[in-house]
Order: structure tokens, then sequence, then C-alpha cells
């Protein structure tokens, strides 16, 4: 299994946490939730689910990038 490193954005907001990732911000790598904790869960997920749609769309044994 391939490791990814993603430099995601952690902000608060006037209601609890705003975690993004800007290049694929369009594609839903942004989430909120009311503590730190839970945004960086809700990130982690969304971006897990991003990684594992592209490399199905590239074909099995090819990442994203190929």
């Amino acid at each position: 299994m391939k490791t990814y490193v993603f430099h995601v954005e952690l902000e608060p907001d006037e209601e609890g946490w705003r975690a993004f990732y800007p290049p694929l911000e369009e594609q839903g790598a942004s989430t909120w939730a009311e503590s730190q904790e839970a945004a960086w869960q809700h990130i982690q997920a969304a971006l897990t689910m991003i990684v594992e749609e592209r490399t199905a769309a590239h074909g099995p044994g090819q990442t994203p990038e190929q």
C-alpha cells in the first residue's frame, strides 16, 4: 500500500474548525467539525476516499499520478 502525505490546513471558524487540502478542495477535500480532532478525522476520511477513487479510476496497480 502506498502512503501519501498531504499538507492539510486547519483553521478555526465561528462555530468550530475547518480542515481542507487546497489543491483538492473542489473535489471534496474540505470539511468542518466542532472540535479540532474531529476536523482532522473528517479530512483524513475525505482524502482517503479521494485517493481510493482516483486509484480505482486508473486501474489496478497504478497510482493516481501515473
